[in-house]
Parts: structure tokens; C-alpha cells; sequence
């Protein structure tokens, strides 16, 4: 079983969550939270992965992550927005998220997703990746005819490419 903890600010983005997985064979919400209780309720419940809001109004979720990062065996962390910006995506992977989930992900999608993340592979919606592609964390800035050739992947080409 795939034990889930959801962070979010919106009772009703927790609640949608937790039906959506709930009702996916093998995986089980055992917690859902708003920013400031995240830590200690993820420290206590020890999921295998956490859905976690970048943006809340309490405590932002880059600090719930630096924080959840300092556990003896932190659980993996995909980050859920609404905002696909560049600098959020690149940060929070430098802190340790393994994927980074739009909000307007397919809930038929989202099981699969987080089952993907309990294997220890990384998620990226579709958004994100070219936003990543844009701002390439590496050594450098990916070359143009690079760039240029991601670009004319369809949205599906780029998810089987992740």
C-alpha cells in the first residue's frame, strides 16, 4: 500500500485529492493538511509520498520541503501548483522534489503519477518540463537547434520523453 499525504490549503483540493487516490487500488491517503501543520503530521504518519502546495498563504512549500528534507527518511515529494514558473520549478527540484504537478493534472492521471513517485521516478507535467528545458539547471543553457527540436514535441512526446 502507498501511503499518501496531501498538503494544500484548499480544504477542497484536499478532499479531491484524497477521493481521486483513495479510490486507486494500492494507494491510501492517510493524512491531508494545511501548510503550517505539514511537517509534524508528515514526521508522525511517515507516507511514502507527499503531495505537497507550493504556494500557502502560512508557510510556503519550499520551506515545508527544506524541512521535510531534514527527516531521517524523508518520503518523496511532488510539489502541486497552479503557477508553472521557472523559478518554482528549478528550486524546488534543487531541493530535493522528485516531480513538480500542475493542478490542472488528469485526476485518471494522478494515481499513476503518484504510483511513479513511490517507484523513486521523477513526475514533471508537461508545462513544467519546458519551463525546465527553458532554464536547464545544469552546467549551462541548452543550445538553440536543442531547444527547437524539444519544441516541437507534442504534449504526450514530451510526458513518454520524461
Amino acid at each position: 500500500m502507498i501511503r499518501v499525504v496531501v498538503v494544500d490549503d484548499e480544504a477542497l483540493v484536499r478532499s479531491g485529492f484524497e477521493l481521486i487516490l483513495n479510490a486507486s487500488d494500492g494507494i491510501q491517503v492517510v493524512a491531508t493538511a494545511q501548510g503550517a501543520q505539514a511537517a509534524d503530521l508528515i514526521q508522525r504518519e511517515q507516507p511514502d509520498v507527499v503531495l505537497l502546495d507550493i504556494r500557502m498563504p502560512d508557510v510556503d512549500g519550499l520551506t515545508v520541503l527544506r524541512e521535510i528534507q531534514t527527516l531521517p527518511e524523508p518520503p518523496t515529494v511532488a510539489m502541486l501548483t497552479t503557477f508553472d514558473t521557472d523559478e518554482y520549478i528549478v528550486t524546488a527540484l534543487r531541493s530535493g522534489a522528485a516531480g513538480f504537478l500542475l493542478k490542472d493534472t488528469e485526476p485518471e492521471q494522478l494515481a499513476h503519477l503518484v504510483r511513479t513517485l513511490a517507484a523513486g521516478g521523477v513526475v514533471l507535467s508537461p508545462k513544467a518540463s519546458r519551463a525546465l528545458l527553458r532554464s536547464h539547471p545544469g552546467s549551462g543553457a541548452p543550445q538553440d537547434a536543442d531547444v527547437a527540436r524539444v519544441n516541437l514535441l507534442s504534449d504526450r512526446e514530451r510526458d513518454v520523453l520524461v
